[in-house]
């Protein structure tokens, strides 16, 4: 009982994290209302995935490798930097297309579930500010002396919490209400994703 609070609060501070719209949740979004809840929901557990990783990484002392070894932090900026420019690509360049969602389903060519779920894990361990939310995020919740099930509890409590949070993004945003309203701002909405993508890959690249 004594580290319930601090294993409360580390979910807490998860919650707010991930109702922010980041790379992750766009990707999910656009990946459900294009192709479907199957890919969407594959991509949201590739992404679920990531978080499971970066949680084991950092519970088993992430932050003091990062310390001292401050060229890892730097090339997985650039890796980051990178992965985000090529999906702002991608998104801008489905902008421009005149293909919409009024096409039947069949027509469309499917996204391998597996590229699905691996593209949303790219996503998260690509992410540097993946590894500041979890090093904050675990370090609120761990206190001086605290046994290793503590980690181990903050680690799979926010595992689930992220597997249902990002199945819920991808279910809300196929369903046939979504996916009418996406097709009627299907490019200003792209064209924004790949903004966004696009900024923060530039960002990324250029930051300290």
């Amino acid at each position: 009982m004594d580290y319930l609070p601090g294993i409360l609060m580390s979910y807490s501070a998860f919650l707010l994290a991930i109702a922010t719209p980041g790379p992750n949740v766009l990707a999910i979004m656009g990946m459900s209302m294009s192709n479907g809840r199957k890919p969407g929901m594959a991509l949201g557990l590739g992404v679920a995935a990531g978080s499971f990783s970066w949680a084991i990484l950092t519970i088993f002392g992430l932050t003091a490798l990062i310390a001292a070894y401050a060229p890892l932090l730097t090339a997985i900026k650039i890796l980051g930097g990178l992965y985000l420019l090529w999906l702002g690509y991608k998104s801008l360049r489905s902008a421009a297309s005149k293909t919409d969602l009024t096409i039947p389903k069949d027509a469309k060519k499917p996204h391998s579930l597996f590229h699905c779920a691996r593209s949303g894990y790219l996503i998260m361990m690509t992410n540097p500010k993946a590894i500041m939310a979890w090093i904050a995020v675990v370090s609120l919740g761990m206190q001086d002396g605290a046994p290793w099930w503590v980690g181990a509890i903050i680690g799979a409590g926010i595992t689930v919490l992220s597997i249902l949070i990002h199945l819920i993004y991808a279910i809300v945003f196929s369903t046939p209400i979504m996916q009418r309203g996406y097709a009627k701002c299907r490019r200003a909405l792209q064209t924004a994703m790949g903004t966004f993508f696009s900024l923060a890959g530039i960002r990324l690249l250029s930051s300290p």
